[in-house]
């Protein structure tokens, strides 16, 4: 399911200095960023334990539902479908306003904020492709659902999760305070 995907090794991942004298004003752009990453991280949580309720056998649809329907994101975005299909919505649209507007402002910066963003879109192309592969595992379990479309539906939310989780906390990290003390955010 995912063997012809290159995953990105972490290690090899560029940096840049801390930024010094930055102060308190300019980090709450950093901090606005962690705050929209937390609302990813949290619905990556809930979908992550309905899976593993659904796999056991602990939940019914009707409860899965319920529990789905309390998400903000859930209220935010019914019209899209399914949970895992919002959250593809919402990541993806988040990646797209990086790479048009934030990402090219940054790079302007440095050599070194053009390395780390460069790197940033790279990481974005992986994730997308996890969330279309996503998608169509999600579509399979609907059509024809069976223990082989759940693992599979499984095998590329773990993949999704992991990468995406890293992929957030490397980005807050590198560019967090930048976005303030550039003035970009």
């Amino acid at each position: 399911m995912l063997l012809d995907i290159t995953f990105l090794d972490d290690a090899t991942r560029p940096t840049v200095p801390k930024l010094q004298g930055v102060t308190a004003r300019q980090k709450l752009a950093g901090e606005h960023l962690r705050e929209i990453h937390d609302h990813l991280r949290d619905n990556m949580r809930t979908i992550r334990t309905l899976m593993q309720r659904a796999a056991d056998g602990l939940a019914t649809s009707a409860e899965v539902a319920e529990e789905t329907a309390a998400l903000s994101m859930v209220a935010n975005f019914r019209r899209f479908g399914n949970l895992c299909g919002q959250h593809c919505q919402v990541v993806n649209a988040h990646h797209s306003i990086e790479d048009a507007h934030l990402f090219p402002a940054l790079a302007a910066q440095s050599e070194g904020y053009a390395r780390v963003t460069e790197r940033l879109a790279a990481e974005h192309v992986v994730v997308h492709e996890l969330l279309l592969r996503q998608i169509d595992t999600l579509n399979a379990m609907v059509t024809s659902p069976s223990a082989q479309t759940f693992a599979d539906a499984r095998e590329v939310y773990d993949a999704l999760e992991r990468v995406l989780a890293s992929h957030l906390g490397y980005e807050e990290e590198q560019i967090g305070e930048a976005l303030g003390y550039f003035d970009i955010f």
